[in-house]
């Protein structure tokens, strides 16, 4: 079993631009390409529990303000055990994070995702 702590630096610039970009488009309110963004950060951050947990409370405040039920509800059980599956590194890869997946579906992550962790965790 592999114990996650830190995001590689290397990984850590690409989630933060998709963190970014999600609130530049959360203030332009183009809600469909600020969710995109959050589940690219959910992906790239999946492994790590602070980054983890940090798009599972985007997720869950996006839901607030969209007054999305189901997304406030689907955030709230993977808020409290996203970060120790990450840690504990039994997570389901790819997964893109919201309510309208299955919490422990993995998933095909974006060629461009591939290359930016592959690159990532070359020479840590």
């Amino acid at each position: 079993m592999k114990l996650n702590w830190n995001m590689p630096k290397k990984l850590r610039p690409f989630y933060r631009q998709e963190i970014n970009t999600y609130h530049e488009s959360m203030l332009k309110g183009d809600l469909q390409h600020a969710w995109v963004h959050l589940e690219r950060a959910h992906i790239l951050g999946q492994p790590y529990p602070f980054e983890h947990t940090a798009v599972h409370f985007k997720m869950l405040l996006f839901g607030v303000r969209t007054r999305n039920g189901k997304e406030i509800i689907g955030q709230i059980p993977r808020l409290l055990v996203g970060g120790i599956k990450s840690w504990a590194g039994k997570i389901p890869v790819g997964n893109t994070g919201g309510a309208n997946v299955p919490p422990f579906k993995s998933m095909p992550i974006p060629s461009d995702l591939q290359t930016i962790i592959r690159q990532a965790n070359s020479n840590l």
